[in-house]
């Protein structure tokens, strides 16, 4: 599709104005103006009745590949995330049950220092890719961002496995973190049967994303708050504690370093099992991105959210379990053999009882179940955007493309909470095993998922080098660049590699098959949908040539010469500030 003619139809809707785009001006909602005034119920009821694609670019005299073109790049949910919601999910979207209580295994496991170890190098390895997906995003922010970006960067059977590995990841998270969510209540009442709270947290979810983007945005923001107080509050206790500061007293220190064992009580393949706990623990760090198409600015807000993941990583990560392993010895009984969702063996809870504190450890108790609805509600967004975007490229059936008038991706919303229906097994004997393979199913999806946002920067700046053009006519760029991107893709191929290790020959255990699909499922997985998606259309190439990549359809600045010089005066306004602001303007 050619620039010219492409030019004729993309337009923002930031503001919902008329807008002159490459000298043709567009009303986006000039039918939505036009129509009659509703209020109550009929209001409600004609919310639900799909969007008018022609308001969004779509006329009939176009062909199919342009069609999908502009309904990825141009889409009509709506985009109403503001900077609070991003920076919030930002920094606290992805804190969940994997830092709270999946921690307390990776301790034990790894020790003191091995849990460091890990956490860092992952950690860098995150903040790599989503400055990778930052540049991309606010580059396309087009709608299920990140899964598009392969089909067009890499190549169409790719886009495909990556697009379908994603969305069923999320669409297994929904019953999962709803069974999670009625466990922790064990904590206070262990008598009721848990399908009672089940049925509560599945409404509350239902109800949240009925409220549209905005209700996600909203609860997030919430949600995050409740959980980036309850880190901070633990960090500020923690050194007290250590310090002799508890009512128990007497100075703590790095004691548990020194305890035997520690502080690598199972060597080199305890550290390798921990690597790859703590990539699971940073899964759903990539949301801020697939929020993009979605955010009312994301060439502001979105390079502001990509630059303080690294104060997540930073503060509630490698902080939080730095004290962690100075509070909770590598051996405590209650760190061995517990379930992933047991507020019982979360090192944050353990250490503050050995602290000798009353009524803390059912703060934090209340604070895990608020991170695991918050997981729940992040996979009903992340599944329902995505399975629209693969309605849209034809990689799946079209009524997962209804997007209502309210913005709403409303049957990928119905087939997540339909999915979601799941959750009530935890009244079933079989619970246990149902829903681990249902995890062995998504287990390394976020790994793949991450290597291949690499992949796609490294692709689309080749294609700009291919194409005689550079990054000055990008609006944000990653801070670690190419060097960053090269990095994050390493890690995450060496993570599989290890994974397949540990899944071959286990930690404490002997080779067994169950084992092995129990660890690594998800990667014949991802090859039948590959394997399956080549077969079917027959596209035998491995990957889009650079000089064939598109690099301008669904771009919103597309007047190039203006950005370039846009972008040459902001970076001209930033060097005239003083150091300090220079500084803060990098890192934040």
């Amino acid at each position: 599709m050619s620039q010219e003619k492409e030019v004729s139809y993309i337009t923002s809707r930031e503001h919902g104005d008329a807008e002159k785009t490459g000298g043709v001006y567009v009303d986006s909602y000039s039918s939505e103006q036009d129509e009659p005034k509703l209020t109550g119920f009929a209001k409600f009821k004609d919310g639900f009745k799909r969007a008018n694609m022609e308001d969004y670019g779509v006329t009939e005299n176009m062909t199919e590949a342009e069609k999908i073109a502009v309904l990825t790049a141009n889409s009509p949910l709506s985009r109403s995330l503001k900077n609070r919601h991003l920076q919030m999910i930002a920094i606290g979207g992805s804190i969940g049950t994997g830092l709270f209580v999946g921690s307390g295994s990776s301790l034990s496991t790894g020790g003191p220092a091995g849990l460091l170890i890990a956490y860092i190098l992952i950690g860098t390895m995150i903040y790599c890719t989503v400055q990778s997906l930052g540049e991309l995003a606010v580059t396309f922010p087009v709608s299920g961002a990140f899964v598009t970006y392969n089909t067009r960067f890499i190549d169409p059977s790719w886009g495909f496995a990556m697009a379908w590995n994603y969305a069923l990841q999320w669409l297994v998270v929904l019953p999962l973190e709803l069974v999670a969510a009625s466990l922790t209540i064990k904590y206070w009442d262990a008598s009721t049967n848990p399908a009672a709270f089940v049925a509560c947290f599945y409404v509350l979810i239902v109800v949240i994303n009925f409220f549209g983007v905005r209700g996600y945005g909203e609860a997030e923001f919430v949600f995050s708050i409740i959980k980036v107080l309850a880190v901070c509050g633990f960090i500020i206790l923690g050194i007290v504690l250590i310090t002799g500061g508890g009512p128990q007293g007497g100075y703590l220190g790095a004691h548990y370093w020194h305890i035997d064992g520690a502080p690598f009580p199972n060597g080199a393949k305890g550290v390798v099992t921990v690597f790859v706990g703590a990539a699971f623990a940073f899964a759903g760090t990539e949301l801020c991105g697939l929020a993009a198409a979605e955010s009312a600015n994301p060439r502001k807000t979105l390079p502001k959210a990509c630059k303080q993941v690294f104060w997540r990583i930073t503060l509630f990560y490698v902080i939080s379990l730095t004290l962690v392993g100075m509070l909770v010895p590598y051996n405590n009984k209650r760190l061995l053999g517990a379930s992933s969702v047991d507020a019982t063996a979360s090192p944050f809870v353990i250490a503050i009882e050995n602290g000798g504190i009353k009524g803390l450890p059912s703060v934090m108790n209340v604070v895990i179940m608020v991170a695991v609805l918050s997981v729940g509600n992040s996979s009903v967004f992340a599944s329902s955007r995505t399975l629209a975007a693969l309605a849209a490229a034809n990689q799946a059936p079209k009524f997962l493309g209804y997007i209502d008038k309210k913005g709403r991706p409303l049957m990928g919303i119905i087939v997540q909470l339909v999915v979601g229906l799941l959750c009530f097994l935890a009244a079933s004997s079989k619970e246990g095993d149902v829903f681990g393979w249902l995890l062995a199913l998504s287990g390394l999806s976020s790994i793949f998922t991450w290597a291949s946002i690499n992949i796609c920067l490294i692709r689309f700046r080749r294609a700009l080098r291919v194409k005689g053009r550079d990054t000055s006519e990008l609006t944000f760029t990653s801070q670690p660049g190419l060097v960053g991107a090269y990095w994050g893709l390493i890690l995450n191929v060496v993570v599989v590699c290890l994974q397949f290790w540990i899944a071959v020959f286990p930690l404490g255990g002997s080779p067994s098959a169950e084992v092995f699909f129990n660890n690594f499922l998800t990667v014949p997985v991802i090859i039948v949908f590959y394997v399956g998606h080549k077969l079917w259309t027959r596209n035998w190439k491995l990957f889009i040539r650079a000089k064939d990549i598109d690099i301008d359809t669904g771009r919103r600045e597309l007047d190039l010469d203006l950005v370039k010089q846009e972008v040459a005066e902001e970076k001209a306004y930033i060097r005239s500030l003083p150091f300090y602001k220079r500084v803060y303007s990098f890192w934040c």
